[in-house]
């Protein structure tokens, strides 16, 4: 076979291993989940997060993670400013030009959007506005974890996994302290007596709710400034020797609220957080429930964490 022919032959064959190549890569992609749709009577971190981006939009709305009339006002209001069908209705059509691209450096209601999206993920990040070192490495974990370009700024695809996934099959689950703040050796030591966390943090770190539920304000000579919250997955969380509450009695708070600040108030002999979970009648383990948030894995069901023995 003359040279021109071989070579063509080769060609042909390696364009078509190319294609078969290409539609296997297109059959094995994982596509992006849908967007979420939010509506009047809507409540959880997704709202919190639109909300919050239109906020970003200029209307003076509360981050309150509740779809009530003000927020449906709001995105109908926003919805008629970019020729959208004006429901109320933040699905699909909405999502994409709600969202605003944002990375280090950046600031504002789109930036505390991103956090309180992350915290359903477990990075117990502050929702502060302020996009910082903290942020862009939760930020590029999540990539990570979720096989995006890792490259720490949150555009149209990583908004898209952050709100249309649920954060876990087992619900979602944050750090009681920011994910940097302290390393993940500290959610491995078992407290003293019985099942439960002493982590050490100075006076005034941020401490946020495990999971989402209803939280009601400790303040006795044991637990001194705290927090009892019962959790939508049945357990019930304590938080102890706050130096100050941060929401009311009676609140509504999603995992990754900010509950209060950390001190060394009633039975302690110096500044840490106490945390404790009660399932099923019993003290258990919360170390293997929160190193695997800290990991970034799914944690077990609360009722399956060990009541003895709280070494993660």
């Amino acid at each position: 076979m003359p040279r021109t022919k071989v070579s063509r032959a080769w060609l042909a064959i390696a364009a078509l291993c190319a294609l078969v190549v290409s539609l296997g890569l297109a059959q094995t992609a994982t596509a992006a989940p849908n967007w979420p749709v939010l509506s009047k009577g809507s409540s959880g971190p997704d709202v919190a997060t639109a909300q919050y981006l239109l906020r970003g939009q200029g209307h003076d709305i509360a981050a309150d993670s509740q779809f009530g009339a003000a927020t449906e006002g709001a995105t109908v209001a926003f919805q008629q400013s970019k020729g959208y069908a004006a429901d109320g209705v933040i699905g699909a059509e909405t999502w994409p030009g709600l969202i605003s691209t944002v990375r280090e450096g950046d600031s504002g209601d789109a930036v505390a959007a991103a956090q309180t999206a992350l915290n359903k993920f477990g990075y117990g990040l502050a929702v502060d506005g302020q996009f910082g070192a903290g942020t862009a490495s939760a930020v590029t974990r999540f990539q990570s974890d979720k096989g995006l370009s890792a490259d720490g700024i949150v555009g149209p695809e990583t908004w898209q996994n952050l709100v249309g996934q649920s954060g876990g099959a087992a619900g979602a689950y944050s750090l009681p302290i920011a994910h940097d703040a302290l390393s993940r050796d500290h959610y491995s030591v078992p407290h003293h007596d019985y099942p439960a966390l002493d982590l050490p943090v100075g006076t005034g770190t941020a401490v946020y709710s495990v999971h989402a539920g209803v939280a009601n304000q400790i303040n006795n000579d044991r637990c001194g400034l705290g927090y009892e919250v019962t959790g939508d997955d049945g357990a019930t969380y304590y938080y102890c020797h706050f130096s100050a509450h941060g929401v009311g009695s009676g609140a509504r708070v999603d995992a990754g609220t900010q509950l209060g600040l950390s001190g060394s108030t009633g039975n302690s002999t110096g500044p840490h957080v106490h945390v404790e979970v009660v399932a099923g009648g019993a003290n258990r383990c919360p170390g293997p429930l929160l190193t695997a948030v800290y990991d970034g894995t799914t944690p077990p069901a609360v009722g399956d964490l060990p009541t003895s023995g709280c070494i993660a």
